[in-house]
Order: structure tokens, then C-alpha cells, then sequence
């Protein structure tokens, strides 16, 4: 009689320790798009899932390559006719936590236009983002391991920020 409780015991006992690898994680992103707002700030939104039902937070970053026009403007809102234009392209980067319900996440992260580095207009004259393009977009899951990455194919563009 000891033998088959112990038996059935060892049998119970794999059983229990089978059943998480059944239901083990697998992230996904169900959906994922960008758009570019009037700012000029790439916008990505997604859903994610498969993220266990033990994860309380993830942790998405938005990575792209970005090329961004700045140029000068007078007080009257004009541009002189001088070249006070500059051109600035590399990557750009933001990360952000989501909270985990249920296995899955979902939210918007944003990342702005890279700066104009030593671009500076002349006395009297001020510095605006005309456009922005931004390709290679990439939402990665740092949280999980390995990561869950989607891309997101396209190019997307302001257009026309200023004036």
C-alpha cells in the first residue's frame, strides 16, 4: 500500500512541476504603429502578450533613426534669405514601464526629434524644428529574455512643423 501512495505521490509530484512549462511565458506584440504628432515626436502604440500571469511590469523602448531640419526665423516669423538651415540625423531612443494586467500590456511611448546640436541662429532670430523623418522604428521589451522586439515598418514624417 505504501508503495502505490508513493507511486501516485511521484506522479502528482512531475505533474506539478510539468504544468508551469506548459503555461510558460511566450511575449508577442499583437499590434504595433507610429505616427508623427504636431510636435514633431514620433508616437508608437502597441499591444503586447504573453507576458505570464506573474509579470507586473514591462519594461518597452522606442528606438529609430531620425533626420531633423531646423532653421532660423526672424521676430516677424520670416526666414532670412542666408542659409541659417541645419541638418541633424542619428538615432533617437526613449524607454518606458507599463503596468501588466493579466499577461498583457499596451500604451504609447514617444521620442522627440534630435537636437540641433551646436546650431545656433544669429541675434534676433530664433531656432525651430521645420521637419523631422524617422525610419528603422523599433519597440523592444527589455524585460523578458530573450527580448520581444517589433519593428515597424515605414517612414513617418511631419511634414511642415514651422511656420
Amino acid at each position: 500500500m505504501r508503495r502505490i501512495l508513493f507511486v501516485v505521490a511521484a506522479v502528482f509530484a512531475t505533474a506539478a512541476l510539468a504544468v508551469p512549462a506548459a503555461f510558460a511565458d511566450s511575449p508577442h506584440f499583437l499590434s504595433a504603429s507610429a505616427t508623427v504628432d504636431s510636435g514633431g515626436n514620433l508616437v508608437a502604440t502597441f499591444k503586447e502578450a504573453g507576458l505570464g500571469n506573474n509579470a507586473t511590469a514591462a519594461g518597452i523602448s522606442l528606438s529609430a533613426d531620425a533626420t531633423a531640419v531646423y532653421q532660423c526665423f526672424n521676430n516677424g516669423g520670416n526666414h532670412p534669405k542666408a542659409g541659417n538651415k541645419e541638418t541633424v540625423s542619428g538615432p533617437v531612443s526613449s524607454n518606458g514601464t507599463f503596468d501588466v494586467r493579466h499577461g498583457s500590456t499596451s500604451g504609447s511611448i514617444s521620442v522627440g526629434a534630435p537636437g540641433p546640436g551646436s546650431f545656433a541662429c544669429p541675434n534676433g532670430q530664433t531656432l525651430h524644428l521645420i521637419s523631422v523623418v524617422y525610419t528603422n522604428v523599433t519597440l523592444t521589451n527589455t524585460s523578458v529574455s530573450p527580448n520581444d522586439v517589433a519593428s515597424i515598418p515605414g517612414t513617418f514624417s511631419s511634414g511642415t512643423l514651422f511656420p
